[in-house]
């Protein structure tokens, strides 16, 4: 009722506005000549509050259509097998492999980085370790009613942020695992018990600050910074990304908030270039003078077929998201941007940003962090992905950097293919991207992707927020 009378309100406005642009328009009339430049005068000025009330009331009336689409909620059942193991970012959870084989005592088998680990470390969570593991990622949506764009009268990315969002989450699980590490979890329903529980909820709030959706040098990884930003790679407010423009998005808004904030000193990212990780580049940009180490945050945008998804390149995804140092994969559907953290069979549990939720004021004390964790992991067929997407690691120190050159080869090249024919997802080059004089012939650029995600304000949007999931 409110937003009713609020459009039957700013409608009044109009009429009001325009009646006045008339009367305006009849005095020139009758008025003699300074008459009629003070008239011309008001005239004009009406007529650009006309122009502004109508853009506001445009403005208004997208972003109530946009909370109607995507606003609401709907009750839908995700269902996971007991049968088989569910992995997440690294993390394996299965009932099978417990010692007593109960769903209560089922298993967490990491991957080969706990292999070390003290077996108590690694019994003993089981599907409920699911659940806290996922519900601990951090969730970015769509929000409506934020401040507006610099150059647009957008107030929401409802309808065209959806990749942008996506970008967002997989930055923010890096960020995560810099700060607080892959093991940390967070547990909403229990109050905060000690100092070290104290320390993490501050640096938990930190990384959902610097999401803030706000022009603002505290929200240095806005939305509204990747927009400005995005203007380099000729994009405007309300245009769609593809997952390689996001990739270089991110690094350049990593590197412009490095310049404010000296948490991110440490901290860098490297976008492969033309499906090739460069060894030599990834070393120039993480060692430093004195001899340590950057973490590095490492995006690779590559194009697994053709027009559709090539069914070959199934296990290899999946595969990437066993390894500890995966941070997910940005892609999804065909015009719908999706985050994947993880999978089962042959189905990858995802993260969906197309649900429009209202701006949280991140700059409060204690503001609500509700809206930033999502309580209902979904899943779709891997063969309905698009081709187009981009995968993430995180790599914390040097020896991650060289176990990740040493094993990553055997995850890449689908098996059962000819050694003549080997197509992997992507290449590693000892050297240097600008000394290669013939860069690798490429099955397709990763920008052809664009065109799969430049298109009107039209997300089709069927997969509705869930409440739950449920176990068969």
């Amino acid at each position: 009722m409110n937003g009713s009378s609020s459009i039957v309100s700013q409608s009044s406005l109009l009429m009001s506005a325009s009646n006045n642009g008339t009367q305006g328009t009849t005095a020139l009339t009758v008025s003699n000549v300074d008459g009629a430049a003070t008239s011309r005068d008001n005239a004009r000025e009406n007529s650009e509050d006309f122009y502004d009330l109508k853009g506001k009331v445009e403005s208004r009336l997208l972003s109530m259509w946009n909370n109607m689409k995507f606003g609401w909620t709907v009750k839908l059942k995700t269902n996971f097998s007991k049968e088989s193991p569910v992995w997440l970012l690294g993390r394996c959870y299965h009932r099978k492999l417990s010692p007593s084989g109960s769903l209560e005592s089922s298993t967490e088998i990491g991957t080969e980085a706990t292999a070390n680990e003290p077996v108590e470390q690694i019994y003993g969570e089981g599907i409920e370790g699911f659940k806290s593991d996922f519900i601990s990622r951090i969730w970015m949506t769509y929000r409506r009613e934020f401040p507006t764009m610099s150059g647009s009268s957008f107030t929401t990315d409802c309808g065209w942020g959806c990749m942008l969002r996506s970008g967002q989450m997989m930055l923010a699980q890096a960020l995560v695992c810099h700060f607080l590490g892959r093991s940390w979890r967070w547990t909403p329903e229990r109050p905060i018990q000690n100092a070290r529980e104290f320390q993490e909820d501050c640096i938990h709030r930190m990384i959902i600050k610097w999401f803030g959706d706000k022009s603002s040098v505290n929200s240095p990884l806005s939305i509204h910074q990747m927009v400005r930003l995005g203007e380099a790679l000729g994009k405007k407010p309300g245009d769609w990304y593809g997952p390689a423009s996001v990739a270089h998005c991110l690094k350049a808004v990593m590197i412009a908030a490095s310049k404010e904030n000296y948490e991110f000193d440490k901290l860098d990212v490297y976008v492969a270039q033309d499906s090739t990780v460069y060894i030599q580049d990834v070393y120039s940009l993480c060692k430093l003078p004195n001899g340590s180490w950057k973490s590095l945050i490492l995006l690779v945008p590559v194009k697994l077929g053709s027009e559709k998804f090539n069914p070959i390149y199934g296990p290899c995804l999946t595969s990437l998201l066993t390894l500890d140092f995966c941070i997910g994969v940005i892609g999804g559907r065909p015009k719908h941007s999706l985050y994947f953290v993880g999978y089962q069979d042959d189905r990858l549990i995802h993260l969906d940003p197309h649900y429009c939720q209202e701006m949280v004021d991140v700059w409060q004390p204690n503001f609500s962090l509700q809206s930033f964790h999502c309580r209902s992991p979904r899943k779709m067929p891997i063969i309905k992905m698009d081709p187009s997407c981009c995968i993430g690691f995180y790599l914390a120190t040097h020896n991650d950097f060289e176990t990740f050159v040493n094993i990553i080869g055997s995850f890449l090249t689908p098996q059962g293919v000819s050694s003549n024919h080997e197509y992997p997802i992507f290449t590693l080059h000892n050297g240097s991207h600008s000394s290669v004089m013939n860069p690798p012939n490429i099955r397709y650029s990763i920008f052809e992707t664009e065109r799969n995600w430049v298109a009107p304000i039209q997300d089709s949007d069927t997969d509705l927020e869930s409440e739950e999931f449920v176990l068969v």
